[in-house]
């Protein structure tokens, strides 16, 4: 029973590191919130782990997936397969054809 425990015990102590290193590295960019197009259709919530939830007028999870920032640029990966893509220009996101704004 001890030895489990202390196995336990190791374990956690042995990933804290790792958490908190990912935690850091999936913060390291200004863009993640809420942003909105101007008529607040479509929003999408950059999540800080890497994750992110498009609401669509009443559909509040219409899609949902994981994304990457790399400068300026941002990459989404659905979780049905779609992919797109979009650029942050003046804290403005540009994205398939919208402008989204920071709420």
């Amino acid at each position: 029973m001890q030895r489990a425990f202390a196995a336990l015990i190791a374990a956690a102590l042995l990933t804290q590191p790792v958490q908190e290193e990912e935690l850091n590295l999936q913060n390291t960019h200004p863009y993640v919130g809420l942003w909105v197009t101007q008529d607040g259709r479509v929003r999408h919530e950059l999540l800080p782990n890497n994750r992110y939830v498009e609401a669509r007028g009443t559909r509040e999870r219409a899609y949902e997936g994981r994304y990457q920032v790399t400068g300026t640029h941002i990459e989404y990966w659905d979780d049905t397969g779609f992919t797109a893509d979009g650029d942050f220009i003046n804290d403005v996101l540009h994205h398939g054809g919208m402008i989204l704004y920071r709420q």
